[in-house]
C-alpha cells in the first residue's frame, strides 16, 4: 500500500483547508516540523564542517571543558524528551492501521531526530566553551514550544482529554519544550553571551585545567557518566599497551585523601562529647549515600517491569486488536506486544543504568571515607604513645589490622549499604504484584521466603562469627610464621624447624577447622539462595493447582517466576548485609579504641620558646608541688648563658646540694646546657618507674656519653630526653638556642642564610635497632634533607659504605628495606649512623651505633664521624655505648645503673670522686683498646658482610637464569613492588594453574562438582520447560492440569537435593586444595637450605603465608562456584530462546561477537588495574608499618608532616587506581546489561513474530524463553567479572607454585642416630674434647671433610647433628610466647636447670622480677627487653642445652664490657667440661683459650695453643697480638 503524508484514503478530507488551515490535522502535523527541520539545517553544517574541521587540526582537551547552568537538568529533559518522542512514534504507527498516514508518526520521528541533534550539539559547544551557538538551540525551542502549543490548542477546541493518549504526548512535549526553553534563557542570563554588551568569562574547574587529573566522571556529561563513555580510550587502548600510574593521572580535588579527611575530621570534632565515628560518617558522607539509595529506589522499581511486560506479552501474544485511525488510549497502546517489548527493552536499559549508578556511587563515597579514615588513623599513629607500642597495648599487627582490614571493611559496608532500605521496598512491591497476579496461592510462596528469611539471617551472623575466629587464627599463624622466617637460622642450627612448624601446623590446624565451618555456612548460604525461589515457586504452583478454580496461565507462571527471583534477591543480599553489619560494627569499636588511646604530649618544649614540663602521660598526672611544676623562666638572648641557672630546683635536694660543687668544678663553656632534665621519673606505662630520680645536664655543642650495663635504662633516658615516654614527674628542659653564639673571647658567630644552617629544634637520631625505609640508599640517608653532594661525599666517607653501595646493583638508588634487598645488621646500622650525620640538626642522639660494627669501623666511626664530622661542626652529641675505650674522648659522661644516675661529670671528675668506678673502667678499657687490628692483616667482619652481599646477588642471578618459572616469580613480584611501574605481560588465565588448583583439591571432588552443577542445571531447565508444558495445557481439562503436579514436586526436590551437593562440593573443593597447598608449601619452605632465604626477601616468602594464602583460601571457592554457575545458568538460557525461537540465533551472532570483544578489552585492562590496585597497596601499607616501627625516629627528626604527605599520595594513588578498576567495572556491567536487554528485545521480537495464528502451546514456550532472556541480563556480566577475578586470583596460585620447586636441605644420613663423639678433628689439627677453642675472623673456609669422633658429619642426618651442637648467634632471636618456651621449646628440662641457666647468663634476679618468672611473656621479637637482655637469653639457651660443642659467634657483641668480662669467666668454669668454640674479632676474647685457630683469607693457617702461638715471634697470631697491646 502506498504511503503518504495525509494518507491515501481517497475519500477523506485529509487535504481539505476548507475550515481553516489550523484546522486541518494533517497540516498541524506538517507545522510541527518546522523547528526540526530548522534545527538539523542550522546545526549540521556546524557539527560535521566546522567541528570536524577544528577536531582534524587540534583535539579539545578536557581542560576546555566547562559546564553550562542547568547542565544535568537539560540532559535529564532531553532524554525525557526522546522517550516521550518514542512513545509518540509508538502511538502514532500503532494507531495508523486503517491508511496510512505518515503524519501521524514522521514529526514525532524527526523530533526525535532534532531532540539528538540538539544534544550532541550541545554538548560540543559545552567542551568548547563557546556559548554564543546555543542562540540557535533557544529557537528551536520557542519554534517548538510554539507549534506544539497550537496542536495541543487545537486538540482542546475538539473536546480531547487525558484518556486520549495523543492529548497526554502533546502536552508532555509541550511541557519538555517549555522547561528547555526555562534553561536556555538562563544560561543567557548568567553567562550574559548574547544581549549583554559584557560577556561573563568563565575558566573550566580547577580540576580540569590540571591536565594531569584523568579521572573525568564527575566532569563529563550525563550521557558519558551512565555508560562510563570515558573509559573507552583507557580500556581500548590498554589492549596495546599496559596501563601505568602516570596514564591514570590524579585524583580530581574532591575525592583526595586530605579533603575527606578534613571533612570526617571536621564532623568529628564537632562531637565534644564521647565523638562517634558513625555521626561523623553520616555527616560527612551522608548525601551521597542518599543519591546513592534514590538511584536504588528507581531501579528496583523499573525491575519489576520485567515481569509485568512479560505477562502482557505471553497474555497479548495472539490477540488481534484494530483501533481507529487517530486517537487511542495508553491501555489499548499497552496490549500491543511490540510496543511492550520495546517497553521491556526501555526498562531494562533505564533499570540497569540507575543500578550501575547507585554502585558507582556508593563505590566513591566508600573510597572517600577509605582514605579519610586511613588519613585519621596514620595521624593518630603520629601521636601515639611509645609505650602503647612497647608495652603491647597496641602492636604493629594492630595496626595493620586497622589499616588493611578494618578500614576496608567499613568501606565495603559502605557499598552494600542502600541495600539496607531497598530490601524492603521490593519484598513489598514483590508480593503486592505476586498477590495481583495468583492470588490466595501467592501468599503461601511469598510465606516461604518470609519464614526462611530467619535461617538465612542465622548463617549470616554465623558466618560473621565463624570468618573472626578464622581471621583471628590466620593472624596468629602469619605472625608464627614470620617468627619462624626471621630466626630460621637459629631454629636450623638448633634443630628445631620441626618443633616450631609443628606450632604452625597446630594453628593452621585451628584455621583449617574454621575454615571448614565456614565453608559449611557458605555452602548452606549459597543453597538457601539457590532452593529458595524453587520451594516458594513449588509451594505456589502446587497450591493454586488445588486451591484456585481459575487455571494457570503462561503469562501469569512466568511473570510469577521473574517475580519469584526478584524476591530472592534482597535475602540474598540479607545475608551478606548482615555479615558486612557486624564486621562494621566491631571495626568501628577497633577505630574507636584507637583513635582514643594515650598519645603523646604536645612537643612545643622543643620549639626552645621556653623550658617546660614534659607531662606526656595521660594515665599518670603528677601531685606534687605544682608551683614547682609549672615555674616558666622567660629565654632572652642576652641572659640566655645563665637562664638555665635561674631555673626552680625546688623538688631536687640532691641537685641543689651539689648544683655549687659541679658548677665550680665546670669549665666556663659547660654552663651553656641545652638540656636538663630535673627530678625525672618516667615509665613505659606499668605503676613501677623505669627510670627514676633523674638530674643530668646536657651541654650544647660537646660530646656527652652514657655508660652502663645492659638493661641499665640507656636507651630510655634517650627516648625520655625525646619525650617519648611517660612521666610520672619531673620535668626535661630544652634552652634557646640564639641565633648566634658568644664565644668567651668576645667573638661573636652568627647563623647565616646558606647551606649550613641547622634545623636548631630538631634531633637528628639512630636508634639501636636500625631503622630503614622502603625506599633507596640515598633517601635513606638524606631523608627528606636537600641533597648536597659534598656532604653526602663525607657522610658516605665517614660511615665507610661506599664499598658496600658499590656492590649493589644501581648504586645508591638501589632499593632497601622489607621489599629491597637484604641487608646484614652492620650495613643496615651504617646506614642508620650516616643517616643522623647527613642531617644538619643541632643535636645528634646515636643509641650504641657500634652495636652491629667491627673494631676498625667502630674506631673509624668514631674518629671521623663524631669526633671530626660532628664535633668540628659544633654539634650537640648524645652517645650511648658500651665501647669504654671512647670515653677519653668524652666532654661529660652520665653513667646509669639500674634505671637511675650513677655518677654524671668528666672523665677527671670521675676519676677524682669515684676512684672504684674508674678502675673498673679502666681495666675494661686496657681490654678493649687491645682489639684493634690491622685491616690488611685481617679481614674484618664488614668484610664478610660484602661478600655475604655479593653473594646474594651472584646467586639470585644464577637463580633467575637456571628457572624460567622463578624469573617470571622475580619480575612479578619486581613488579608488584614498585609503584612506577606494572607488569608488562598479557597473560591469559593460566590453565595449567587452574589445574593445579583443581588437582589440589582432589580428583573425586572435581568430578563431583562438575557433575552435580551439570546435573543441577539440567533439572533446572526441565522444571521450567514442564511449567511451560503444565500451563499450555487444556485449560478445560482440569484432571489433565492436576496431573502434571506430581512430576512438578518431583522435579523441585530433585533440583533442591542438587542445590545442596553442588554448594557443598565447591566450598570443600576449595578447602582441601587450601590444606595441601599451604602444608606443602610451609614444608617446603621450612626445609629448604639457609642460602635460599640469603636470594630471597623475607617480604616475598610472607606474601606467599599471608596475602596469596588468603586467597587460596577465602577467595578463588567463592569466585570458582560463581563463575560456574553464571556461566552454565547464561548458556542454558541462550540453549532454552534458542529451541523456543531458532531464530533468535542469527541474532546471537553479532551479539555474540560484540560480547567477545567487550570481555576481551575488559579482561586486558582488569587486569592492568588490578595489579596497579595491588602495587599501589602494598607501599601504602609498607609505610603505615614502617611510620609505626620508626615512630621515635620521625618524631625526633620533626618529619612527621613529611610523612604525613607521602602518606596522602601514596592514599591517592590507591585510591586511583582503586577508582579506576571501580569505573572500568562498571564499564563492563553497563555494557553487558544493554547486551541482555538486546538479546531480551531479540528473544521478544522474534517470538512476537514467529508466532501466528491461536497457538496456545506456543505461549508457554515465549514465556519459557523471556524469563530465561531476563536471567541472561542479571549474569552476563558476572561470566566476564568472574572470569577476570579468576585470573587474578590464579596468580596467587601460580606463586605458590614457584616455590614448591625450591630443594630441600638433605636430611637423610648414612649412620643413622648415632652417639655424638667426643672429640672434634677437622682435616689435619686433632681437637681433644673439653677444649676451649677460638677461631679468629669468621671466615667461610673450604673445608673437604669436617670429622669428629672418626666420624665425617657430612654422612650424618642434619637433625642428629644439629641437635647435638649449641651455637649462639650474633644476632639475638627471641619468640613470642614464654620464657620458657624460648629457653626449652622441646619442653625436656626441669625449672632448676632453666633457673641455672638464666643465673649463668646473669639473668636470675631480672626474670624473677617479673609477673611469672618462667612463664613471663615474651612479646613479639623479645620487644620488651633490650637488645643487651635478649642476647644474654641467647647466651643462656645454649647453656640449657649442654650439648658438648658449644660455638659463640660474636655472642657479646650487644653486652657490656662489664658483662661480657663475668660471662667470659662463667664459660671458662661452667662449660670446663665441653668443647667451647669462640669465633670473635676481639683479640682479648681469646687470649685465654686453649687452642686458637687463624684462618686467612679462606684459609686455616695456624693451629696451636695461645701460648704456643705467642712464643712463636713470627706466627701471625702472635703478630696481631705485639701490634695492638
Amino acid at each position: 500500500m502506498a504511503l503518504s503524508f495525509c494518507g491515501n484514503n481517497k475519500c477523506s478530507n485529509a487535504y481539505s483547508v476548507e475550515n481553516g488551515v489550523l484546522n486541518n490535522g494533517c497540516f498541524v502535523d506538517a507545522l510541527n516540523l518546522v523547528p526540526h527541520v530548522f534545527l538539523l539545517f542550522i546545526t549540521f553544517p556546524i557539527l560535521f564542517i566546522g567541528w570536524g574541521s577544528q577536531s582534524s587540526k587540534v583535539q579539545i582537551h578536557h581542560n576546555t571543558w566547562l559546564h553550562f547552568p542547568g547542565h544535568n537538568l537539560r540532559w535529564i529533559l532531553t532524554f525525557t524528551l526522546l522517550f516521550v518522542h518514542v512513545c509518540e512514534i509508538a502511538e502514532g504507527i500503532v494507531s495508523n492501521t486503517l491508511s496510512n498516514h505518515l503524519h501521524l508518526f514522521m514529526p514525532a520521528l524527526m523530533g526525535f531526530i532534532a531532540a539528538t541533534t540538539s544534544v550532541v550539539y550541545y554538548h560540543n559547544i559545552e567542551t568548547a566553551n563557546f556559548p554564543k551557538l546555543l542562540l540557535a538551540l533557544f529557537i528551536y525551542w520557542i519554534l517548538a514550544f510554539i507549534t506544539k502549543m497550537i496542536k495541543l490548542w487545537k486538540f482542546a477546541e475538539e473536546s480531547l482529554g487525558v484518556k486520549e493518549l495523543r492529548f497526554c504526548i502533546t502536552a508532555l512535549l509541550v511541557v519538555l519544550y517549555g522547561l528547555l526553553m526555562a534553561v536556555e534563557i538562563n544560561v543567557i542570563r548568567v553567562r550574559k553571551y548574547v544581549f549583554f554588551a559584557n560577556p561573563q568569562r568563565v575558566k573550566p574547574p580547577e580540576d580540569l585545567q590540571d591536565l594531569g587529573v584523568r579521572f573525568l566522571q564527575p566532569f563529563v556529561n550525563l550521557l558519558s557518566k551512565a555508560t562510563y563513555w570515558w573509559m573507552n580510550p583507557l580500556i581500548i587502548g590498554a589492549h596495546k599497551r599496559p596501563i601505568e600510574l602516570k596514564k591514570i593521572g590524579k585524583l580530581p580535588i574532591a575525592m583526595r585523601a586530605l579533603t575527606n579527611y578534613m571533612r570526617l575530621k571536621d564532623s568529628y570534632e564537632e562531637q565534644r562529647k564521647s565523638p562517634s565515628i558513625w555521626k561523623s560518617m553520616y555527616r560527612a558522607f551522608g548525601g551521597s549515600i542518599l543519591l546513592s539509595s534514590t538511584f536504588r529506589y528507581m531501579a528496583d522499581l523499573l525491575g519489576f517491569a520485567g515481569p509485568l511486560c512479560i505477562s502482557g506479552i505471553v497474555g497479548n501474544l495472539h490477540t488481534n486488536m484494530t483501533f481507529g485511525v487517530f486517537f487511542m488510549s495508553s491501555n489499548e497502546l499497552l496490549k500491543n506486544t511490540s510496543v511492550l517489548a520495546v517497553l521491556l527493552f526501555l526498562a531494562l536499559v533505564l533499570q540497569r543504568t540507575f543500578l550501575q549508578a547507585s554502585y558507582y556511587v556508593t563505590i566513591e563515597t566508600g573510597i572517600n571515607l577509605r582514605g579519610a579514615l586511613l588519613a585519621m588513623i596514620y595521624n593518630k599513629i603520629l601521636r601515639l604513645s611509645t609505650s602503647n607500642m612497647s608495652m603491647g597495648e597496641m602492636t604493629l599487627g594492630q595496626i595493620n589490622n586497622l589499616v588493611a582490614i578494618e578500614t576496608n571493611q567499613l568501606m565495603w559496608f559502605l557499598f552494600l549499604c542502600p541495600n539496607l532500605w531497598a530490601m524492603p521496598v521490593q519484598i513489598i512491591m514483590g508480593v503486592i504484584l505476586l498477590y495481583y497476579l495468583l492470588g490466595n496461592s501467592a501468599l503461601i510462596g511469598a510465606g516461604v521466603i518470609l519464614l526462611l528469611a530467619p535461617v538465612q539471617y542465622l548463617i549470616a551472623t554465623k558466618l560473621a562469627d565463624t570468618q573472626k575466629s578464622t581471621l583471628d587464627y590466620s593472624t596468629d599463624r602469619l605472625k608464627k610464621t614470620t617468627e619462624i622466617l626471621k630466626g630460621i637460622k637459629l631454629l636450623k642450627l638448633y634443630a628445631w624447624e620441626n618443633i616450631f612448624c609443628d606450632r604452625v601446623e597446630e594453628t593452621r590446624g585451628k584455621e583449617l577447622t574454621s575454615l571448614k565451618t565456614f565453608a559449611l555456612y557458605t555452602s548452606m548460604s549459597i543453597f538457601l539462595n539457590a532452593a529458595i525461589p524453587i520451594a516458594a515457586v513449588l509451594a505456589t504452583f502446587v497450591t493454586h493447582a488445588y486451591i484456585e478454580e481459575v487455571r494457570l496461565s503462561p503469562d501469569k507462571a512466568f511473570a510469577s517466576l521473574a517475580l519469584f527471583h526478584i524476591l530472592v534477591t534482597p535475602l540474598f543480599l540479607l545475608s551478606t548485609v548482615v555479615r558486612f553489619a557486624v564486621k562494621a560494627l566491631v571495626s568501628v569499636q577497633k577505630l574507636s579504641e584507637f583513635l582514643q588511646s594515650d598519645e603523646i604530649g604536645d612537643d612545643s618544649w622543643r620549639n626552645g620558646e621556653m623550658p617546660m614540663c614534659l607531662e606526656v602521660g595521660k594515665k599518670y598526672k603528677y601531685h606534687g608541688d605544682v608551683s614547682a611544676h609549672t615555674r616558666i623562666c622567660t629565654l632572652n638572648v642576652w641572659s640566655h648563658l645563665q637562664s638555665l641557672v635561674e631555673i626552680s630546683w625546688a623538688k631536687s635536694s640532691h641537685f641543689n646540694r651539689n648544683r655549687q660543687n659541679w658548677e665550680e668544678r665546670l669549665p666556663c663553656r659547660f654552663l651553656n646546657r641545652l638540656k636538663l632534665v630535673n627530678d625525672g621519673f618516667f615509665t613505659w606505662g606499668s605503676n613501677l618507674s623505669t627510670l627514676t630520680d633523674i638530674n643530668i645536664r646536657i651541654p650544647t655543642g660537646q660530646l656527652t656519653m652514657i655508660v652502663g650495663q645492659v638493661g641499665c635504662g640507656k636507651s630510655s633516658l634517650l627516648l625520655a630526653m625525646l619525650g617519648e615516654m611517660q612521666t610520672i614527674s619531673g620535668k626535661v628542659y630544652w634552652s634557646k638556642l640564639p641565633d648566634y653564639e658568644i664565644f668567651f673571647d668576645g667573638s661573636i658567630r652568627y647563623f647565616t642564610g646558606g647551606l649550613h644552617i641547622k634545623n636548631r629544634y630538631s634531633v637528628a637520631y639512630a636508634a639501636q635497632k636500625s631503622w630503614l625505609l622502603n625506599a633507596t640508599v640515598e633517601e635513606n640517608i638524606t631523608f627528606g634533607s636537600p641533597f648536597n653532594k659534598q656532604r653526602y661525599k663525607a657522610v658516605i666517607d665517614t660511615c665507610s659504605l661506599q664499598p658496600d653501595i658499590d656492590l649493589l646493583p644501581f648504586g645508591d638508588q638501589t632499593e632497601i628495606g622489607e621489599r629491597g634487598i637484604n641487608l646484614s645488621g652492620g650495613q643496615r646500622q651504617r646506614i642508620c649512623v650516616a643517616r643522623a650525620l647527613y642531617q644538619n640538626t643541632n643535636i645528634v642522639f646515636l643509641d650504641d651505633p657500634f652495636s652491629a660494627l667491627d673494631i676498625h669501623l667502630s674506631d673509624h666511626l668514631m674518629q671521623e664521624g663524631i669526633l671530626k664530622f660532628l664535633q668540628d661542626d659544633k654539634r650537640t652529641v648524645v652517645l650511648v655505648t658500651h665501647k669504654l675505650q671512647y670515653l677519653i674522648h668524652a666532654d661529660w659522661i652520665i653513667a646509669m645503673k639500674d634505671g637511675s644516675v650513677l655518677r654524671e661529670g668528666t672523665l677527671k671528675d670521675i676519676q677524682t670522686h669515684d676512684v672504684e668506678l674508674y678502675e673498673h673502667w679502666k681495666t675494661l678499657m686496657n681490654r678493649q683498646d687491645q682489639e684493634l687490628e690491622k685491616e690488611t692483616e685481617m679481614e674484618s667482619q664488614t668484610t664478610l658482610e660484602r661478600k655475604t652481599l655479593r653473594r646474594a646477588f651472584y646467586s639470585r642471578e644464577a637463580k633467575n637464569h637456571i628457572d624460567d618459572e622463578d624469573e617470571e616469580e622475580e619480575v612479578e613480584e619486581d613488579d608488584d613492588d614498585n609503584m612506577s611501574t606494572t607488569t608488562s605481560r598479557r597473560s591469559k588465565i593460566q590453565w595449567k594453574m587452574c589445574c593445579r588448583y583443581l588437582s589440589s583439591g582432589g580428583f573425586l571432588m572435581v568430578f563431583l562438582m562438575v557433575s552435580s552443577k551439570l546435573a543441577k542445571h539440567s533439572v533446572m531447565v526441565a522444571i521450567d520447560y514442564w511449567l511451560a508444558a503444565w500451563t499450555s495445557s487444556n485449560p478445560h481439562n482440569q484432571s489433565l492440569h492436576r496431573s502434571c503436579v506430581p512430576v512438578f514436586i518431583i522435579l523441585c526436590g530433585a533440583a533442591i537435593a542438587l542445590c545442596l551437593i553442588t554448594s557443598l562440593t565447591v566450598e570443600f573443593l576449595g578447602v582441601a586444595a587450601a590444606t595441601n597447598l599451604h602444608h606443602n608449601l610451609l614444608n617446603k619452605i621450612i626445609h629448604a637450605p639457609i642460602r635460599f632465604f640469603d636470594v630471597t626477601p623475607l617480604g616475598q616468602i610472607l606474601n606467599r603465608f599471608s596475602a596469596d594464602t588468603n586467597i587460596i583460601d577465602q577467595h578463588i571457592p567463592p569466585t570458582l562456584e560463581s563463575l560456574t554457575r553464571s556461566t552454565l545458568l547464561c548458556l542454558s538460557a541462550i540453549g532454552v530462546i534458542a529451541f523456543v525461537t531458532p531464530t533468535f540465533l542469527i541474532a546471537l551472532v553479532p551479539l555474540a561477537v560484540a560480547f567477545y570483544f567487550i570481555q576481551k578489552y575488559f579482561r586486558v585492562a582488569s587486569k592492568d588495574l588490578q595489579d596497579l590496585d595491588d602495587s599501589t597497596q602494598l607501599p601504602l601499607l609498607c609505610h603505615f608499618s614502617e611510620t609505626a616501627e620508626g615512630l621515635t625516629t620521625i618524631r625526633a627528626f620533626r618529619h612527621e608532616a613529611r610523612f604525613k604527605q607521602r602518606m596522602l599520595e601514596l592514599t591517592d594513588t590507591n585510591n586511583t587506581a582503586y577508582l579506576f578498576l571501580s569505573a572500568a567495572n562498571r564499564w563492563l556491567e553497563v555494557r553487558t546489561d544493554y547486551l541482555g536487554a538486546v538479546i531480551v528485545l531479540t528473544a521478544a521480537v522474534a517470538a512476537i513474530w514467529s508466532t501466528s495464528g491461536p497457538d496456545v502451546d506456543q505461549s508457554g514456550l515465549v514465556g519459557l524463553g523471556l524469563t530465561y532472556a531476563l536471567t541472561v541480563t542479571n549474569y552476563l556480566n558476572w561470566v566476564v567479572r568472574n572470569l577476570a577475578d579468576l585470573e587474578v586470583q590464579m596468580a596467587a596460585v601460580k606463586k605458590v607454585n614457584s616455590f614448591l620447586s625450591t630443594e630441600s636441605e638433605n636430611y637423610e644420613g648414612s649412620m643413622g642416630n648415632k652417639s655424638f663423639p667426643d672429640t672434634i678433628s677437622i682435616i689435619k689439627p686433632h681437637i681433644s674434647a673439653y677444649n676451649k677453642i677460638s677461631k679468629l675472623m669468621k671466615i667461610k673456609s673450604n673445608l673437604k671433610s669436617i670429622v669428629i669422633d672418626g666420624i665425617d658429619i657430612c654422612k650424618l642426618p642434619l637433625q642428629t647433628l644439629r641437635s647435638r651442637l649449641s651455637i649462639i648467634l650474633q644476632d639475638p632471636v627471641l619468640f613470642s610466647g614464654s620464657i620458657r618456651l624460648n629457653l626449652d621449646p622441646e619442653r625436656t628440662c626441669t625449672d632448676d636447670r632453666l633457673w641455672e641457666a638464666l643465673e649463668i647468663a646473669q639473668l636470675k634476679n631480672m626474670v624473677k622480677a617479673l609477673p611469672g618468672g618462667l612463664d613471663a611473656v615474651v612479646t613479639e621479637g623479645g620487644e620488651n627487653f633490650s637488645v643487651g637482655q635478649r642476647q644474654l637469653f641467647c647466651l643462656a639457651r645454649a647453656f640449657v642445652r649442654k650439648s658438648s660443642i658449644l660455638i659463640m659467634d660474636e655472642a657479646t657483641a650487644s653486652i657490656d664490657m662489664a658483662t661480657e668480662n663475668i660471662l667470659q669467666k662463667v664459660v671458662m668454669t661452667a662449660f670446663a667440661d665441653r668443647t667451647v668454640v669462640t669465633i670473635a674479632h676481639l683479640v682479648s676474647s681469646i687470649l685465654e683459650a686453649e687452642q686458637v685457630l687463624v684462618f686467612s683469607s679462606g684459609t686455616l693457617v695456624e693451629c696451636d695453643s695461645a701460648p704456643n702461638l705467642l712464643a712463636q715471634e713470627n706466627s701471625l697470631f702472635s703478630i696481631l697480638v705485639r701490634t695492638h697491646k
